[in-house]
């Protein structure tokens, strides 16, 4: 099975400015993900896509061989990231002249990922033979419990079941989403108008692992452990 990894980074980002080229603990933020992609030796090709050359140049610096500029379409920060990720596969098998099986992204914003995390999530997507796998935590909130919204100038729990839950313990297990690793099956990718699915399952991260740089406060905490090496 031939297998992709793609790495996509864009110029902007409002949260944290330039934050793909930042140094963190003495290294650009985008080292870490390369390196990881790069050690963990799963891939028979890792690719960037980004709209900006100091990105695309760095990435050749740290290993990456081959990179692709994004089209300016998809370059905008209202555009999705599946777009992004679905034009970098086309844009390789078009490049490598073959089809690749099986999709990975690693996302450059979740350093703290280890190889093994990579390794492991890879092993659960083949031997429940899903056909889409995201990564995720358990979330410290629950809808069922205590997330509430705002709907129609009425406060209210966002999920409601019909027995009353007094305790968070009780609630149903809720999951939180960590951007860190995400893995298809090349039709599922390219056809799937949705995540989520029958054929998708989840990677358990721990929360430690689970920081998405989206914020200033994300990257002093996100610094702060690999600077303590925790």
């Amino acid at each position: 099975m031939y297998k992709l990894c793609t790495i996509c980074m864009r110029k902007g980002s409002k949260g944290v400015k330039n934050k793909n080229l930042r140094i963190i603990n003495n290294k650009p933020l985008m080292q870490y993900t390369i390196d990881q992609a790069i050690k963990s030796k799963i891939f028979n090709e890792i690719i960037v896509s980004s709209d900006c050359n100091k990105i695309l140049k760095l990435a050749n610096k740290l290993g990456i061989k081959t990179s692709f500029v994004r089209p300016k379409m998809l370059a905008g920060d209202k555009v999705g990231k599946l777009d992004v990720i679905r034009n970098a596969l086309i844009m390789s098998e078009k490049y490598f002249n073959k089809k690749f099986d099986i999709i990975f992204d690693l996302d450059v914003t979740s350093p703290l990922r280890k190889i093994s995390d990579i390794k492991n999530a890879y092993q659960i997507f083949l031997s429940n033979k899903l056909k889409i796998l995201l990564t995720g935590s358990v979330a410290k909130k629950s809808p069922y419990f205590n997330q509430i919204e705002l709907f129609e100038e009425k406060i209210k729990l966002v999920k409601n079941k019909k027995d009353k839950i007094v305790r968070r313990q009780d609630s149903p297990k809720v999951y939180d989403m960590n951007a860190s690793i995400y893995i298809w099956q090349r039709d599922a990718l390219l056809l799937s108008k949705t995540l989520f699915n029958k054929h998708t399952g989840i990677y358990v991260m721990p929360e430690e692992r689970s920081i998405d740089i989206d914020s200033e406060l994300d990257f002093r905490i996100v610094e702060h452990l690999l600077k303590t090496n925790k």
